[in-house]
């Protein structure tokens, strides 16, 4: 698995809510011009949940068409049993995937060696490697650095995406994986660049929606040694970072791509719009940063 950005990709939805190809296809494109290094579409940014079967792999049908060999292809599986990750494996390697993201089973709630069962037969069935997703917030349940410790071992993990804002906890995965092949990436902008300068391996970017060229360029400064550079995007591009969080994510990375005049359109509910005063704040960062026009 090579280091560095890779973006969390909306889902474009069309005024009646039926996904938007022609849109989809866009954004794409303008991944692949940044010189992205990865594509990461359907986790949480991706409204996963909130599409069909039929939905969900059309969209990595799409992708894997455009970006095959131009960009690494890791969609979220975004699945609570076994054998329903083990079905969306398959078929997004048949579709062309080259690693596959996955979420800790959430809603059900498994103890520590649950997920150790999970993740291992997972990756003893898996046709690609697999990356480890750990989001908190989200699932109800955190994978422990000890457990990823464990799970760094397989041959078939290839690393982990973590939520988890602790940079202790960051840190204590680093160093239980050290003696593996195995990367750590963060799942927030904000620390990508900290990650990084302790020994990790990128992020998985939300702001890469509209900013692909900005974490490549991050990203790359930092894992060539270049600090002072790094420290400098980081720092220019913190607030806005933060800004793309706003609310419910992908709320202001939608808003911030319409903004832009792309395609990104609404949200199926129970998800809705950006709220007007986060708008707002959004957009006038956005202004600051040369994104938009007043």
């Amino acid at each position: 698995m090579i280091k560095g950005a890779y973006t969390l990709l909306i889902t474009p939805f069309k005024e009646n809510l039926s996904i938007d190809v022609e849109g989809l296809k866009n954004l794409i494109q303008k991944q692949l011009d940044s010189g992205i290094h990865g594509i990461a579409p359907l986790g949480v940014t991706g409204e996963n949940t909130m599409m069909n079967d039929e939905e969900v792999y059309k969209v990595v049908e799409i992708i894997c068409k455009m970006a095959k060999g131009k960009a690494k292809i890791v969609p979220d599986a975004c699945s609570t049993s076994l054998w329903e990750a083990k079905e969306r494996c398959k078929k997004f390697a048949d579709l062309g995937a080259d690693y596959i993201s996955v979420f800790t089973p959430y809603f059900v709630l498994p103890k520590q060696e649950g997920l150790i069962d999970f993740y291992e037969k997972l990756a003893d069935f898996s046709p690609v490697p697999i990356v480890l997703h750990n989001a908190p917030e989200r699932t109800g349940v955190d994978l422990l650095p000890e457990t990823t410790g464990h799970l760094s071992k397989h041959p078939n993990i290839a690393g982990i995406k973590d939520g988890n804002k602790k940079l202790d906890h960051l840190a204590k995965i680093l160093y239980l994986t050290k003696d593996q092949d195995f990367l750590v990436f963060t799942g927030k902008d904000t620390t990508a660049y900290p990650l990084i300068a302790i020994g990790g391996a990128g992020t998985f970017t939300v702001a890469g929606n509209a900013i692909p060229e900005v974490m490549k360029e991050l990203t790359e400064a930092a894992l060539s040694g270049n600090m002072n550079k790094a420290q400098k995007i980081h720092y220019d591009y913190y607030e806005l970072f933060e800004a793309f969080r706003f609310e419910s994510n992908p709320m202001a990375a939608k808003m911030a791509l319409n903004l832009m005049g792309l395609p990104a359109g609404g949200h199926r509910s129970p998800l809705t719009p950006l709220s007007e005063g986060k708008t707002k704040i959004l957009k006038d960062m956005m202004i600051k940063k040369g994104l938009i026009k007043e």
